[in-house]
């Protein structure tokens, strides 16, 4: 990254937001987001916010993690991949306290894969670490034999809670997840700070399928789920630092991207798709129907969209995504309205 890269002009806020300069020093007024977030992160190491008097929001490369300073010590969640060197970084831009616990979000590996680049830190300086996990996510690791660092302490699924020196965090685990079965949200009480990574991308557009999502059938349920949590500030994983009133345009979306499927899957069927694919050579099997077909009509919903949801941010580049998970949603289950 250098300061010379070149980028596009900032695409508008589909929620209006109040934009200001980072800083690490300046706690953020509620509704406050980051300034021009997807320049500095293509020109900058990383993106270092204060929420609060004593939790953090970062972002490298656009992946976002938070971490709490607390009096003897600094939790952390997710060590991110390729980017943990820079969160190190920026903790010891604020504190020189050791961070003494790790937290996992879920069991992904960009999110998660560098726990040991903090451990060794930490050993060098004589400290040990605490890995946290629920207990879906020490399952997983178990089951698939994880090379990761693996839990000191597991919390109950789904809900649980524990406590890093006088702050209170609480596990809430999704029962049907729609990003992975062990996909979960901490809030940190005291700090009133949701982090859930990989659950919305705030002040854009839902990232592709929706935020990596396994299945889109439970993702409105999710989100309805954390916006009943008591908190002001979030962290999704990616996007910008997130608010509740993000949440009235992500669920306008998905109205908007279910009826567009609709009305596309009324009118392209797969002998639409057939004749698309008639006459091509080594036609031989019945798959160029099903992705042919998803393909037209997760294309005929996004130029359905671009009137409205054009300008924002990922528009051209997760929207077709965003639409086939919904196409596969219906096709498998129909309406469930």
């Amino acid at each position: 990254m250098s300061e010379d890269v070149v980028v596009a002009p900032e695409p508008p806020s589909p929620v209006g937001a109040v934009y200001v300069q980072p800083s690490a020093e300046r706690a953020l007024r509620p509704g406050e987001r980051i300034a021009r977030l997807f320049n500095l992160n293509e020109t900058r190491p990383y993106v270092l916010q204060r929420l609060t008097e004593r939790t953090y929001w970062f972002q490298a490369g656009h992946y976002a993690t938070t971490f709490f300073v607390g009096d003897e010590g600094v939790l952390t969640f997710d060590p991110l991949h390729e980017r943990t060197e820079r969160l190190l970084t920026a903790i010891s831009s604020v504190t020189d306290l050791p961070i003494k616990t790790i937290v996992y979000s879920h069991d992904h590996r960009d999110h998660i894969g560098e726990a040991g680049v903090i451990m060794k830190a930490m050993a060098e300086r004589g400290e040990s670490v605490e890995i946290v996990t629920s207990q879906a996510t020490a399952e997983k690791q178990l089951w698939r034999r994880s090379k990761l660092p693996g839990p000191d302490k597991v919390l109950a699924w789904p809900q649980a809670s524990f406590t890093f020196e006088d702050l209170h965090l609480e596990l809430h685990g999704f029962e049907r997840a729609a990003h992975c079965d062990d996909s979960s949200a901490y809030l940190l009480v005291e700090e009133k700070v949701l982090h859930a990574a990989d659950h919305s991308n705030p002040d854009e557009l839902p990232f592709w399928k929706f935020s990596a999502n396994e299945n889109f059938l439970y993702f409105e349920a999710n989100l309805r789920q954390t916006e009943q949590l008591d908190w002001v500030y979030e962290n999704g994983g990616h996007g910008n630092v997130g608010y509740k009133e993000e949440r009235a345009f992500y669920y306008e979306y998905i109205r908007d991207l279910t009826e567009a499927v609709d009305f596309a899957m009324g009118r392209i069927t797969f002998d639409t798709a057939r004749a698309e694919l008639a006459g091509r050579p080594y036609l031989n099997n019945h798959t160029a129907f099903h992705t042919t077909w998803t393909r037209m009509v997760a294309d005929a919903a996004v130029d359905t969209m671009r009137a409205k949801y054009g300008p924002f941010y990922g528009f051209e580049y997760g929207t077709w995504s965003n639409a086939e998970q919904i196409v596969w949603a219906r096709f498998a289950y129909g309406s469930w309205d």
